[in-house]
C-alpha cells in the first residue's frame, strides 16, 4: 500500500541508506539527500570520519539489512567481508592472560565501514523508486499544521516537497533546532560522555605464506587490566588489531579519560607498552598504509523526541540522529538498522500518516533502543570521567566500577563452560536480548553459580589466563574436540 508520492531522507550513510530500503515499498519516491559527493568505491570521505576506525557488525544488524536488502550478506562476503566465529578466530586477551579457543554460538561479519556502506549504496541503486542526491546541503524544515510538509536545500533555493521525511543526519543534526524554530519545544536529551578516545592506524598484512607460523589468529583483542597496582597507562587500553577485507587490518587502541598517541611515532611507541607484546609485534610484521586517526566525538546521547507531547507528523529518526552510543560497544549501524526494519514494519500496518503513526512508532522505538542505550550504561557510569545527564550518583559509580569487571569476567569464564550461558551471552552482545533479561533467567543464574562454585574449587572444563607475554594457545578446547572433556585444576 502507497503511502504517499516523496519520502526524503537526509543523509547517505548506512542509516540513511537502510532507510531508504525501509521506505521504498510505500511511496512512489524515495529521495536521499546527502551532503557529500558519494565515491563509487569503498572509500572514506569527509562525514563519515568514523570509517576510519573498526565497526562490528553485530547479528541483529545483519538479520535487519538483510531483512530490508535480501542477499546482503551475501554480496558483503564477496565484497572482501569475512565470516568469522570470534570464539575460534580471535587472540582474546581478558583478565591476566589469553582465553582459550572454543565454537561458540556467535559468529561476525567483519568488514571497513566503507565496504559496509558500498554494499549498501550498491544495493539501494538497485531499487528503481530510490534516487541519491549528492552534493547537496539541507538548510530546514517547511511545516503546517504540525506536521513536516518538506525540507528546503541549502544555497539553492530549493523547496522540496515530501509525505514523510526521516533524519539520518547523524551526532549532529539540525532537525532540533529545525523544529525549535517552527514551535516545537526542545526535546530532552539524555547524555552521558565517559571521556573516550580511540585511535586506528591501517596496515597491510603479511601474505599468509609470511606469516609466522602461530598466527593462528584473525583478530586479536587485548581488554584492559584488571590489575589495580602501579601499571603504564597502555595496560588500561582496549585494543583491536582488527581483519577487514583485502589481507587488511585496522590497528586500533582506546580508553576511558586518558591521553591517545596523535602521531604515528607515538602510536609504535604505546602499541610497544600494551600488556601483551603480540600487538606490537604484528603491527612490525605488518605494513601501514595510513597515518593515525583519532576520534574524541565518543558520548551517549538520546534524542527523546518519543517525550515530547505532540511530536511532529510525518518525521521520523533513525541512527544517531536520535540516539548515539559510545563507539566502543559497536551498536551504531544495528541500532540504525533496527529502527529501519522497525519504521518498515509501522509502514506496512499503517493506513495513513497522522499523528497516531508518529506516536506509536517512537514508542516502540523507544524499546529498541533502550537495550542498547541499558549496555551502554552499565558500563560508562562506572568511570569517574563521565559527565552528563546520566552521570551516576558517587555511590552508585563506585559499586558499578566495583562489580562490573568481575561481573562481566564471571559472565565470560561461564560462557566458556555452559552453552546455555554462553548463547544468551551472544545475544547480549549483538542486541537481540536486554541484559536485564538474561541476569534474571533462572537457568543463566544458575550456569553463573555453577560456574563460580566450580572455580572456587580449581575445578575449570576449560584452562584460561594463558600467559599474556607468549603467545596465545592454538588448541581448541571445543568439547566436541576432547580437549575440554576433562576438568582442569589451575
Amino acid at each position: 500500500m502507497r503511502l504517499g508520492k516523496t519520502a526524503v531522507v537526509l543523509g547517505g550513510s548506512a542509516a540513511g541508506l537502510c532507510t531508504a530500503g525501509a521506505l521504498a515499498p510505500y511511496f512512489d519516491q524515495v529521495l536521499v539527500l546527502e551532503r557529500d559527493e558519494l565515491p563509487a568505491g569503498a572509500e572514506h570521505r569527509r562525514g563519515v570520519p568514523q570509517s576510519k576506525h573498526p565497526h562490528f557488525l553485530l547479528n541483529s544488524g545483519r538479520r535487519a539489512i538483510g531483512a530490508l536488502f535480501p542477499g546482503f550478506e551475501d554480496d558483503l562476503i564477496a565484497a572482501g567481508g569475512l565470516h568469522l566465529m570470534p570464539s575460534m578466530d580471535a587472540a582474546y586477551l581478558d583478565g591476566k592472560g589469553w582465553s582459550a579457543r572454543k565454537r561458540s554460538a556467535m559468529t561476525m561479519i567483519y568488514g571497513s565501514r566503507i565496504l559496509i556502506e558500498r554494499v549498501l549504496r550498491d544495493k539501494v541503486r538497485e531499487l528503481p523508486n530510490v534516487v541519491i542526491r549528492e552534493g547537496v546541503a539541507v538548510s530546514g524544515l517547511t511545516t503546517r499544521d504540525g506536521e513536516v510538509t518538506g525540507v528546503t536545500l541549502a544555497e539553492r533555493d530549493e523547496h522540496i516537497a515530501a509525505d514523510f521525511v526521516v533524519d539520518a543526519m547523524g551526532r549532529g543534526s539540525s532537525v532540533a533546532a529545525w523544529l525549535a524554530a517552527a514551535g516545537w519545544p526542545e526535546p530532552e536529551v539524555r547524555t552521558l560522555d565517559a571521556k573516550v578516545t580511540y585511535t586506528s592506524r591501517w596496515y597491510d598484512l603479511p601474505s599468509p605464506e609470511e606469516r609466522p607460523p602461530s598466527w593462528w589468529w584473525r583478530h586479536l583483542v587485548i581488554m584492559p587490566t584488571p590489575d589495580k597496582g602501579a601499571h603504564p597507562d597502555e595496560h588500561e587500553f582496549l585494543v583491536n588489531f582488527f581483519p577487514i577485507e583485502d589481507n587488511r587490518v585496522i590497528a586500533c587502541m582506546g580508553s576511558w579519560g586518558l591521553e591517545m598517541p596523535r602521531t604515528t611515532e607515538a602510536f609504535v611507541e604505546s602499541a610497544r607498552r600494551v600488556r601483551a607484546p603480540l600487538f606490537a609485534a604484528a603491527m612490525d610484521r605488518s605494513t601501514p598504509t595510513s597515518e593515525v586517526h583519532l576520534t574524541r566525538s565518543t558520548g551517549n546521547k538520546w534524542r527523546r523526541y518519543d517525550r515530547l507531547r505532540t511530536p511532529p507528523k510525518r518525521l521520523a529518526f533513525v541512527g544517531d540522529s536520535i540516539c548515539a552510543f559510545n563507539p566502543f560497544y559497536a551498536q551504531g549501524i544495528s541500532s540504525a538498522a533496527g529502527s529501519a526494519l522497525l519504521l518498515r514494519e509501522h509502514l506496512s500496518r499503517a493506513e495513513r500518516l497522522g499523528p497516531e503513526f508518529s506516536a506509536r512508532f517512537l514508542a516502540a522505538q523507544r524499546k529498541l533502543l533502550n537495550v542498547p542505550w541499558s549496555l551502554a550504561m552499565a558500563r560508562d557510569q562506572g568511570y569517574a570521567c563521565a559527565v552528563g545527564t546520566e552521570k551516576a550518583p558517587e555511590w552508585r559509580r563506585r559499586l558499578l566500577e566495583a562489580v562490573s569487571g568481575p561481573a562481566f569476567r564471571l559472565i565470560v569464564g561461564a560462557a566458556r563452560e555452559d552453552d546455555v550461558v554462553d548463547e544468551h551471552f551472544a545475544k547480549v552482545f549483538n542486541l537481540d536480548e536486554s541484559l536485564r533479561d538474561m541476569m534474571t533467567n533462572p537457568r543463566v543464574i544458575a550456569g553463573l553459580v555453577r560456574y563460580r562454585i566450580r572455580a572456587a574449587l580449581g575445578r575449570h572444563r576449560v584452562p584460561f589466563d594463558f600467559d599474556a607475554r607468549a603467545e596465545p594457545p592454538v588448541t581448541d578446547y571445543s568439547p566436541k574436540g576432547g580437549a575440554a572433556e576433562a576438568a582442569v585444576s589451575r
